[in-house]
């Protein structure tokens, strides 16, 4: 999926609100081995390393085009590797703190990933993770239906994306059944105050509307996008715009 940095970090503040209230829940230490899944463009996976003296800190994105703008906040502690967390997860290696602000979302299956990335963490080692709640956010479900409409159900071959992620009772459950010693999950709103309904478009196209366009014909993407900008402007006709966007918290140890 190709990401396109610029759009990403024009809501550069309002991405990290959450990744502070994460790394609130991580217990500092000094010396540890930390991985980072979907560092993104790397800014916040130093302010992460920063936050813990001496440690070495593995981060891992599956996108170059993030990638390419982490060279800026590598050091001797820090290291920015192009790979997904499936395979970053099946690879064996084992860390003390592993770290994940809004990435997991990208992976399926996590009944079967969460504990694959237990397996991954040492004893005495902790989770921390950071994800939208994509089923119950407005403009997923707008993407989500508009995607069942024609002429985009036909093109798109009758994809959408099903998003994998789970309930805040089912993660707190596979924590529970995966050894954890200590389990904090809960959701929290995180209000959005926008500019306008086309703001609110920004925001999506930075993220959840790409899988959708890079599986569209040129003439489509365009007719798509459109569609979504009225769809929205229907959902937020308010300006500024308010979007109640909710995201899941997950910090456990082992």
């Amino acid at each position: 999926m190709a990401w396109n940095p610029n759009v990403y970090n024009k809501f550069k503040s309002e991405r990290f609100l959450p990744f502070d209230d994460l790394l609130a829940l991580v217990k500092i230490k000094s010396g540890i081995r930390v991985l980072d899944l979907g560092c993104g463009t790397g800014e916040l996976t130093r302010k992460l390393a920063d936050a813990l003296p001496d440690s070495n800190v593995l981060a891992i994105d599956a996108s170059a085009e993030m990638l390419q703008d982490s060279k800026a906040f590598a050091n001797d502690n820090v290291q920015f590797a192009q790979k997904t967390i499936e395979a970053q997860v099946e690879s064996g290696e084992k860390f003390d703190l592993i770290f994940s602000n809004a990435a997991i979302q990208w992976v399926q299956n996590h009944r079967e990933l969460l504990p694959k990335i237990i397996a991954s963490i040492n004893s005495g080692g902790q989770l921390a993770l950071q994800l939208p709640d994509q089923n119950n956010n407005t403009a997923n479900q707008i993407l989500n239906a508009l995607a069942d409409e024609q002429p985009f159900k036909n093109e798109l071959q009758h994809w959408k994306r099903d998003s994998p992620v789970l309930d805040i009772d089912s993660y707190a459950r596979l924590l529970f059944e995966n050894g954890s010693s200590s389990i904090t999950v809960f959701e929290k709103v995180y209000p959005l105050v926008l500019q306008d309904s086309e703001t609110v478009f920004e925001w999506v196209s930075g993220t959840a509307l790409i899988p959708y366009l890079e599986r569209l014909s040129n003439e489509l993407k365009t007719q798509f996008s459109n569609t979504l900008r009225n769809r929205l402007a229907l959902a937020f006709p308010e300006s500024p715009a308010f979007y109640p966007f909710k995201r899941i918290i997950i910090e456990a140890k082992f």
